[in-house]
């Protein structure tokens, strides 16, 4: 049951976030920048916030993740006046690269198959 309830908030947290960070005017933060995922304690006092950020320049993507980690306390703040919680966390920023590990699988995949179908057309 416990559970449940922590999915939930975390959740909210999540979109929460999204729009703050989608509503946010810093020209340091990538306009291809989602939250992937929210994982508060139990206790509320800490949150590790996975983001990816699509971009093909490994700088922006990490320039992004430090500028939401200085902007910590005006995103914890916009957090209050959103959501109704007793206590806001601390928000840790992480950069998630699983979106594009899986487009570089997605890639290898598509040039096997393509040498694959080009030898069974020499075959025939």
């Amino acid at each position: 049951m416990a559970f449940k309830r922590f999915d939930r908030i975390n959740e909210e947290i999540r979109k929460a976030l999204s729009e703050i960070i989608r509503d946010m005017k810093d020209p340091r933060i990538s306009p291809l920048t989602s939250v992937m995922r929210a994982e508060a304690t139990n206790d509320l006092k800490q949150c590790k916030v996975m983001i990816s950020v699509y971009d093909k320049d490994d700088e922006a993507r990490r320039e992004t993740v430090a500028q939401l980690n200085r902007a910590e306390g005006f995103i914890a703040r916009e957090m209050g006046r959103r959501i109704d919680l007793r206590h806001i966390p601390k928000f840790i920023f992480k950069l998630d690269d699983t979106i594009e590990y899986s487009v570089r699988i997605s890639e290898i995949l598509d040039s096997l198959n393509i040498s694959g179908k080009e030898t069974e057309q020499e075959d025939e």
